[in-house]
């Protein structure tokens, strides 16, 4: 005999102010602590390697020609477009420590090999153009393993810290990398630069076999077939997650171009050299890195600080275009990178506080294949761009592909309920999750 119930949903408690997260809060854990230091080195090495390589294109390997630049991109990122999804699955099903140690094993002899063809006086286009390829396979399975990690060492009441400070620590080498690289290539070329690059693997991979393994929060690794349509399906029944990998979509694959339009910019519009051109990538890092730490303290990531910073970012950019001199130019890229970074961290953060973490692996990788996927579509047609339009116009194509993503997105909040998501307060695993725009308890 059944008895009839009431079916009526009960309203969710309000979601407790919370106070500000301590900024370095994650460094008190010492397998992250380990992972940063190792992660700052490393990073500092890629983004002299990136600095390096582009040169290498655009002024060595060819006469200024931006489309070749955007091939580069496009081949970086073309993988992760194509195996992204089964680097999530491979992510979920081994262990991610063992995964971090072959992929940065694997990332130092690619790097490496691309520096002793160009010490050796033997590079050509194409290799540059096939390593690329290699270090972007690499890269679709050492990225969503990277992102679902971060938990693993601190556990979700610090992973918004540790995002936070992931993206702090490649900021501060990106604010570094690039000068050091563009002095580098000024005075002995772009062979020390893509060296350092090759050994700045070595640190992350101490780092990680240093760790203490019980220390670790493993995920439970997922088993047998069917483990990338479990994590299309549950992204499928997630709007708030579709609506945040549009935003990314966007932002990635028009508007994060800087490693074409700067260049464009540098050496078209204002005619400066390669120390000039590095110093644009590492005041660009002063805002990047701004906004990392301000993420870090934020103990949850709010769906008005995604949009409000993605409006942000289109009205700067669009701004930028327009820089009549190469100072004006170099000021707003603070501006630029303050905005970009804030969209990142609180987008990352956000899909991955609210992910289940059986799965965490496979939604990142979807998530790393819509932000970085986009680029073998748009750097291609931002180079074209640059070369049919002019460097402006790469700029400014960002700027409005970013708006119209405010615009869609802002569409998306209002229609549920003004600013609130649901789906976040149902979600299970995580202690009394809040709403995506929980106030933050002010601190003095």
């Amino acid at each position: 005999m059944s008895t009839s119930t009431s079916t009526t949903t009960p309203t969710p408690p309000a979601a407790k102010p919370q106070a500000r997260t301590s900024t370095f809060a994650s460094l008190s854990v010492r397998n992250y602590r380990l992972f940063f230091y190792g992660g700052l080195l490393s990073n500092t090495g890629t983004w002299m390697g990136r600095v390096a390589q582009t040169w290498l294109v655009l002024t060595i390997l060819t006469n200024n020609s931006a489309t070749a630049v955007g091939y580069l991109a496009a081949l970086q990122f073309l993988p992760m477009a194509l195996l992204g999804p089964w680097g999530g699955a491979v992510a979920d099903r081994f262990p991610k420590r063992t995964i971090l140690v072959w992929t940065q094993v694997l990332l130092s002899i690619n790097a490496g090999l691309l520096a002793v063809l160009v010490l050796t006086g033997t590079t050509q286009l194409w290799h540059v153009y096939a390593l690329a390829l290699m270090l972007g396979a690499i890269s679709a399975v050492d990225n969503p393993t990277r992102q679902a990690f971060a938990s693993e060492m601190v556990g979700p009441d610090l992973l918004p810290n540790a995002v936070g400070l992931n993206s702090a620590s490649f900021n501060a080498a990106r604010l570094v990398g690039p000068a050091v690289a563009g002095l580098l290539i000024a005075w002995w070329g772009v062979g020390p630069a893509l060296v350092i690059n090759a050994l700045s693997f070595l640190p992350v991979i101490v780092a990680l076999v240093a760790m203490n393994a019980a220390q670790l929060n493993p995920a439970p690794l997922r088993r047998g077939r069917g483990a990338v349509r479990e994590g299309f399906r549950y992204v499928a029944g997630r709007p708030d997650i579709q609506m945040i990998m549009f935003i990314v979509f966007m932002l990635g694959t028009f508007g994060m171009n800087f490693q074409i339009t700067n260049a464009l910019m540098a050496t078209e519009v204002y005619a400066v050299g390669a120390d000039a051109y590095g110093v644009l990538g590492s005041v660009m890092a002063i805002g990047s890195l701004s906004a990392a730490l301000l993420a870090a303290r934020r103990p949850r990531p709010r769906l008005s600080m995604l949009l409000g910073a993605l409006a942000g970012f289109a009205l700067s950019t669009t701004l930028l275009a327009l820089a009549p001199t190469y100072l004006t130019f170099a000021i707003m890229l603070v501006p630029v990178g303050l905005t970009a970074l804030t969209v990142m961290t609180t987008a990352n953060a956000s899909v991955q506080l609210t992910t289940e973490p059986a799965v965490r692996g496979r939604v990142m990788a979807l998530y790393m294949t819509i932000f970085l996927g986009g680029t073998p579509l748009g750097a291609p047609v931002i180079g074209w761009i640059g070369d049919a339009w002019g460097a402006r116009w790469t700029l400014l194509i960002g700027g409005i592909a970013s708006g119209i993503a405010f615009l869609i997105g802002m569409a998306f909040a209002l229609r549920n309920n003004g600013w609130r998501l649901p789906s976040w307060r149902s979600l299970r695993g995580y202690p009394d999750p809040a709403p995506l725009d929980a106030d933050e308890a002010p601190t003095r």
